[in-house]
C-alpha cells in the first residue's frame, strides 16, 4: 500500500467549527493511569502526547465519572477534579494537531461499591451480571443530579481547553442502562419514554459544551434481542439523540449480558460493526466513526471508500492498533505502512479493568503507559559494538532489531529452521513475529537459521535468547505411552497420531491448552485442574467466548482433575478435592503445562526472555530491548 492509496483516511474530519486532520480516532478506554485522588496525571498526559506526536486526529480521553455516586474501577478519574488534567493534556497534544475531547461516563448499575462504599445508581432493580449487586432504582433527584453532573463535566472540559466531550452509551454506561429494556424496567416516565434520560444528558451537555464538540458512543446492538437495542432500531434511535445536539457518532456494541463483545480478540474478524455503522451513518446527517477491532490500515481504508456502494462512515476508531504503535498515522503519511507494528488482538496487557490494576501496555510495545519512564530505546550507542544474538524467538528478535537500530552489527542465531519459536506457531503472535522478522531484514541484521550455537564467540557482545525447555509433569509415565510437548507438535516435530482421542494436560488454564484443544475438535479431552476450561483467560475477556468454542468444537472436558499417570492406552485423573480416580482412554498425552529455562549459554553477556523465566510475550519483548540498550 502506497500513501497515495490511504488517502481516504488522511483526509481532514470537520465537526462544526474544528477540523481533524484526518480520520483515525484514539478512543476512550481504562488506562490505571490515574491517581488515588481520581485525577488525570503526567502519565496520562505523555501517554496522549505520544499518540498525538504519531499523527492521531481525534484523541478521546478516559471516560471521566460526572458524579461521585461512580467510581465504578479504583483509578476511574472523577470529572470534579480533572480540570488540571485534561489542561495538561490540550496543552501536550496542541502542537501536533490533534483534537482532544473528553470522555463524560457514568457506569450506573455496572460500576462498583467497593471503593465508595455507596449503593449504585440504575433505571431499575437489576443485578450486575458479574458481580451479582444489587442497584438502587434512581430518584427523580438522583437523575436530575446525574443530568447536571453531565452538564458540570461538560463546561469543566471546555474551559480546561477540550475541543469537546463525547458522551458514553456504549458499554458500562448509565444512559445506556436507561436506553434499554434489558435494565430499565421503569414504569414511570423514564420508562414510558425511555429515551428521555439520554435526551435530558444530551441536551444538558450540549447546552454546556457550546459551540464545542459533543459525540456520543452508543451501543447500536446489544446482543439481546428479547429486551435491548437491536441493530434494527439502532438507527432511528441514533438520529433522534443526534437532533438533540450531536456532532459525531461512534457504534459501538455489547450490553450487561455482552461485557466483552465491545472488545473482540483475535477470534473475531475485524470490523464487526462495519455494517451496522453505515446504517447508522445513512439515518444521521453527522459524521460516524466506526469501531469494533480494526487495526489493520488496508481495511480501515476500505471502510473509508467512497467509491464503494454503501459505504458512509467517516472515521475510524483504532485505540488498540495505536496502542502496538503510536506512530502508525504518521508512518502511513510517510508512506511507511509496512512498518507499522501489528496489535495482534490478544488483549493480554491493554484490557486492565480488573482488580489487579495493572497499568495499560502492549505486549508488542511495553512502552505503551510506560512514556514517562521508559528510556529512548532507540538512542545511538556511544560505541557501536558487534553483536551475537542467540535465539530467534521473540525476545532474540527484539533485541535483534533495537541494536541494529541503535547501530550495532549484529548476527541473530536461530538453531531451528524458523524464527519466532513458539509465538510463531501458536496464538495470535505470528503476525508480530512477521513484522519482526522483516525489521531485523530491514535494518542489515544478519540472520543464520539452523545454526546450533553452544557457546558465545570470542571478542562478540552475546545476548542470550534461546527461550525455554519442557517441563517434567509430576505424573507417572508408563513404558510405551506418548506423551508430547505441544510446543514440538506445533513445530511438527512431534506428530500425534492420526486417530483416537488425545488428552490435552493443561495445569496452567491458559490460551495455549485450550487453542490446542480446540484445534483437536472431537479428539481432544482437555483435563484441567479447574472448575472452567481456561481459568485465567478471564483477564482478556475471554474465557466465556473460550468455553462456547470449546463445546462448539466437541471438546470433552475433565475439570478438578489431576493427571496421575499416563499408560498406553489411558490417563489417569483424581479429583482434586475427593481424589476419586477415573482412567481417561486416549491414544497421546500433549502436556501443556509449565516449561523451564533452557540452560545458560556459556560466554553470554546478557539474557532475556524465557531462558530467564518463561513468561509471556510480553515480558520476552520488554527484556529484549533492555538487552539490547545495556550493550
Amino acid at each position: 500500500m502506497t500513501s497515495g492509496e490511504i488517502a481516504a483516511l488522511l483526509r481532514p474530519l470537520t465537526f462544526g467549527t474544528v477540523t481533524a486532520p484526518n480520520r483515525v480516532m484514539f478512543g476512550p478506554h481504562v488506562t490505571n493511569l490515574g491517581d488515588d485522588d481520581r485525577r488525570f496525571t503526567d502519565r496520562h498526559r505523555a501517554f496522549y502526547e505520544r499518540r498525538a506526536r504519531g499523527g492521531c486526529g481525534l484523541i478521546v480521553t478516559e471516560g471521566a465519572s460526572v458524579d461521585s455516586s461512580d467510581w465504578p474501577y479504583e483509578r476511574a478519574p472523577l470529572a470534579d477534579v480533572c480540570g488540571d488534567g485534561w489542561r495538561s493534556i490540550v496543552d501536550a497534544c496542541r502542537p501536533h494537531g490533534a483534537l482532544v475531547v473528553a470522555s463524560l461516563d457514568h457506569a450506573g448499575g455496572q460500576g462498583s461499591s467497593a471503593y465508595h462504599q455507596r449503593e449504585l445508581w440504575a433505571p431499575s432493580t437489576v443485578p450486575e451480571v458479574n458481580t451479582r449487586e444489587v442497584p438502587k432504582q434512581m430518584e427523580r433527584a438522583d437523575i436530575d443530579t446525574v443530568v447536571d453532573g453531565f452538564a458540570a463535566a461538560a463546561r469543566r472540559a471546555i474551559d480546561a481547553g477540550c475541543h469537546g466531550v463525547e458522551i458514553n452509551a456504549g458499554q458500562h454506561s448509565l444512559v445506556r442502562q436507561f436506553l434499554s429494556g434489558l435494565t430499565n424496567h421503569r414504569d414511570d416516565e423514564w420508562g414510558g419514554d425511555r429515551l428521555r434520560f439520554a435526551s435530558d444528558v444530551v441536551l444538558a451537555t450540549r447546552a454546556a459544551a457550546g459551540d464545542r464538540i459533543v459525540g456520543l458512543r452508543l451501543s447500536c446492538d446489544e446482543l439481546a434481542p428479547w429486551a435491548g437495542i437491536t441493530p434494527d432500531r439502532a438507527p432511528e434511535l441514533a438520529a433522534q439523540l443526534v437532533a438533540r445536539g450531536v456532532d459525531y457518532v461512534v457504534v459501538v456494541r455489547g450490553s450487561i449480558f455482552s461485557v466483552q463483545a465491545t472488545r473482540n480478540d483475535f477470534h473475531e474478524p475485524q470490523g464487526y460493526n462495519a455494517d451496522l455503522a453505515a446504517a447508522v451513518a445513512a439515518a444521521v446527517g453527522v459524521p460516524v466513526y466506526v469501531q469494533g477491532g480494526i487495526v489493520d490500515v488496508g481495511l480501515a481504508e476500505s471502510l473509508l471508500d467512497t467509491r464503494a456502494e454503501g459505504n458512509t462512515v467517516a472515521g475510524v476508531e483504532m485505540t488498540r492498533a495505536q496502542l502496538a504503535d503510536p506512530d502508525l498515522v504518521a508512518k502511513l503519511r510517510e508512506g511507511r505502512p509496512a512498518e507499522i507494528r501489528p496489535c495482534i488482538l490478544c488483549n493480554q496487557t491493554c484490557q486492565v479493568r480488573d482488580n489487579r490494576n495493572p497499568i495499560v501496555s502492549c505486549v508488542g510495545e511495553p512502552t505503551t503507559g510506560r512514556e514517562t519512564e521508559d528510556p529512548d530505546w532507540e538512542a545511538p550507542a556511544t560505541a557501536p559494538q558487534r553483536v551475537a544474538v542467540v535465539g530467534g524467538g521473540p525476545a532474540g528478535l527484539e533485541a535483534a532489531r533495537v541494536a541494529a537500530i541503535r547501530g550495532h552489527d549484529v548476527t541473530l542465531s536461530e538453531r531451528s529452521g524458523r524464527l519466532g519459536g513458539m509465538a510463531a506457531v501458536a496464538g495470535p503472535g505470528a503476525a508480530l513475529i512477521d513484522w519482526l522478522a522483516r525489521e531485523v531484514d530491514r535494518l542489515g541484521v544478519e540472520v543464520r537459521l539452523g545454526e546450533d550455537v553452544e557457546h558465545a564467540p570470542e571478542g562478540v557482545h552475546t545476548v542470550d535468547c534461546t527461550g525455554s525447555q519442557p517441563g517434567v509433569p509430576s505424573l507417572v509415565v508408563a513404558p510405551g505411552a506418548t506423551v508430547l510437548d505441544v510446543a514440538d507438535v506445533y513445530a511438527g516435530a512431534a506428530p500425534l497420531p492420526p486417530e483416537g482421542d488425545v488428552v490435552v494436560l493443561d495445569p496452567i488454564g491458559g490460551p495455549i491448552g485450550v487453542a490446542f484443544a480446540e484445534s483437536l475438535g472431537e479428539r481432544a479431552v482437555l483435563v484441567t485442574q479447574d472448575h472452567i476450561a481456561g481459568n485465567q483467560l478471564s483477564l482478556t475477556g475471554d474465557l466465556a467466548p473460550a468455553n462456547v468454542r470449546l463445546a462448539l468444537a466437541g471438546v470433552r472436558i475433565h475439570r478438578r482433575a489431576i493427571p496421575r499417570g499416563v499408560g498406553p492406552e489411558s490417563v489417569t485423573v483424581s479429583d482434586r478435592f475427593s481424589g476419586e480416580e477415573i482412567e481417561v482412554p486416549c491414544v497421546a498425552v500433549v502436556d501443556c503445562g509449565y516449561r523451564l529455562p533452557s540452560p545458560p549459554l556459556p560466554g553470554a553477556v546478557h539474557r532475556a526472555g524465557d531462558c530467564v523465566a518463561p513468561r509471556t510475550l510480553y515480558e520476552a519483548i520488554l527484556e529484549g530491548r533492555r538487552a539490547a540498550l545495556a550493550l
